[in-house]
């Protein structure tokens, strides 16, 4: 099949949020071979962070030389981004071969596999074939039940933290949706936690029951040195004057994480020298999360989406503008706690342009704007981000301020599309 067939087939499949379970996945991956079991993975969950931890420890451990296999979700602007070797996203060309495999095989299960599970089998069996020493693997949605939970006997289970999104299916509580997550622990394999207390305990008992060896990141011995537009340079227990480029006042914890893991990693047997370490971390990038995408005029991406997300945003806000309040293009999913979330930005945001996000489940521009303007915040509904963009920016001109744009994943794309517009003058 072409290229385009193959995205076709891969999104005509049901979506995975009314099938969760893991009977589809294992038969699909029995079915060919069971490729997964020939890799050796380090398995990540969470309810943020994910993508940021698993962009640094990607980099890092291509810098120690390793062929780094990375599934990611979701995609922000092109699908191949969640299949990727050594930084290089799946091709065109391997990607449909793979859909021509799989094709006769679906076709013939009675209980169809769903999309994100289509996807998993895709990514494990273009990481076998190119013989990937090392396998980041991001849980898509919880952990117990999610298709990536598949693998067995991982080099390292990571949690890197607990708090309340998608509550509708992973529950409406701390300890009911660290249940979900801590289902990513196996037996006698080493976990680690980044996150705070809340679901701790589960995750504690959890690993004690299984006979896994629990690491915890030490939130309080992280000591941020310096943390500006440019980066941020911190010391973490033994390591000193570590640099990121990665930007938000969370990405220390990620970062102290990460280099946790790297110690677990090497009592595992991977050798990682301390160059390729602050190498990989100084290089390491990862799109739509506190991301500069323009700096004339200042226009930051940050992904993100629900109330602990977006409390990290407005902290980091504060922190890099101090009083100065910025203007914001936004737009937000039905199913996030929107009212909370427009609470919080209130404190350092005083006018907003809505958009509504590319998806089915989005919220309407003129209703969330209609939400921010209840909690005092000048905001208006536009028609599409370009629109937003070119409003905010001539906004954020005329003020003396920044434009922050935030709410779903699913608009990157068409912000990054309209700013192109907008440095081109064919806005």
């Amino acid at each position: 099949m072409t290229y385009d067939e193959a995205i076709s087939y891969i999104h005509g499949v049901s979506w995975t949020f009314c099938k969760p379970g893991l009977e589809r996945i294992s038969a699909l991956c029995e079915a060919l071979g069971n490729p997964q079991s020939s890799l050796k993975f380090v398995h990540v969950a969470g309810t943020n962070g994910k993508g940021s931890f698993c962009a640094m420890l990607d980099s890092v451990l291509r810098k120690a030389g390793y062929r780094v296999g990375l599934f990611t979700s979701p995609y922000i602007v092109d699908f191949g981004e969640r299949i990727r070797v050594d930084g290089e996203a799946i091709s065109e060309d391997e990607l449909s071969a793979i859909c021509d495999r799989l094709k006769p095989i679906t076709d013939a299960m009675d209980d169809k596999p769903t999309e994100f599970e289509l996807i998993c089998a895709i990514a494990f069996l273009h990481f076998k074939a190119c013989g990937c020493d090392v396998v980041i693997l991001e849980a898509g949605l919880g952990g117990r039940l999610d298709s990536t939970n598949v693998i067995r006997n991982p080099l390292l289970s990571v949690i890197t933290g607990i708090s309340l999104d998608h509550t509708a299916i992973l529950g409406d509580t701390h300890d009911k949706i660290a249940k979900e997550k801590a289902g990513i622990i196996k037996d006698r394999a080493p976990v680690l936690y980044g996150g705070d207390d809340e679901g701790f305990e589960v995750i504690l008992n959890t690993a004690l029951s299984l006979g896994s060896t629990l690491f915890r990141t030490r939130i309080c011995d992280i000591k941020v040195k310096s943390a500006t537009l440019e980066g941020t340079v911190l010391d973490y227990l033994a390591y000193k004057n570590i640099e990121i480029k990665l930007l938000g006042l969370y990405q220390p914890r990620n970062c102290a994480t990460v280099l946790l893991a790297v110690d677990i990693l090497r009592a595992k047997g991977l050798k990682i020298s301390d160059e390729a370490l602050r190498e990989g971390l100084l290089s390491a990038r990862w799109q739509a999360r506190f991301e500069i995408i323009s700096r004339d005029p200042m226009i930051i991406f940050d992904g993100a989406h629900n109330p602990e997300g977006i409390e990290s945003a407005a902290r980091s806000i504060r922190h890099y503008f101090g009083n100065k309040k910025l203007v914001s293009v936004t737009g937000l999913l039905r199913d996030k706690d929107f009212v909370s979330e427009a609470n919080t930005l209130r404190s350092c945001i005083d006018e907003a342009y809505t958009i509504t996000p590319d998806s089915p489940r989005a919220l309407p521009n003129t209703e969330y704007a209609e939400v921010l303007r209840a909690v005092g915040i000048d905001a208006y509904p536009c028609p599409s981000p370009a629109a937003a963009l070119a409003a905010a920016i001539e906004s954020a001109i005329d003020r003396d301020t920044a434009v922050i744009c935030l709410g779903s994943l699913y608009t990157y794309a068409s912000i990054k599309k309209a700013l192109n517009l907008f440095k081109t003058g064919d806005m």
